[in-house]
């Protein structure tokens, strides 16, 4: 069965896409820790991040280090901070989290933004890539 990502991949679910190549997708979060929040996921469906073939793992981390690089000059923030926990979601992503506190990276506090926030920080990071 195909997991979300892959249907966000394929189309059938939308997402707010920041970057994409061949082999890659970085999209926003839709429940994000902080604004800004972002996932970085390989095209092909593996659950486990280290059942990647090492080239796709080089390429996964130098995809996402682009990205978080694009995060850093749009949001404000003290780092951005790089979790795999990969529990939620039968897939490979990882979470880029802009961080002003340690309490930003564990998951439990979430923000709300409007569907225009998430658009304008998409187009915003999108735009430094």
């Amino acid at each position: 069965m195909a997991s979300i990502f892959t249907k966000i991949i394929s189309g059938e679910i939308p997402c707010y896409k920041i970057a994409e190549t061949d082999e890659f997708l970085a999209f926003l979060d839709i429940n994000p820790n902080t604004k800004g929040h972002a996932l970085c996921i390989p095209k092909k469906e593996v659950d486990k991040i280290f059942d990647l073939d090492e080239a796709t793992y080089m390429e996964l981390m130098a995809f996402s280090r682009k990205v978080a690089l694009a995060i850093e000059k749009v949001i404000p923030c003290n780092r951005v901070g790089v979790s795999v926990i990969g529990l939620e979601v039968p897939h490979v992503h990882v979470h880029l989290i802009p961080l002003h506190s340690m309490d930003d990276a564990r998951f439990i506090k979430k923000e709300k933004l409007s569907t225009e926030e998430f658009q304008e920080t998409a187009d915003a990071i999108k735009a430094q890539l």
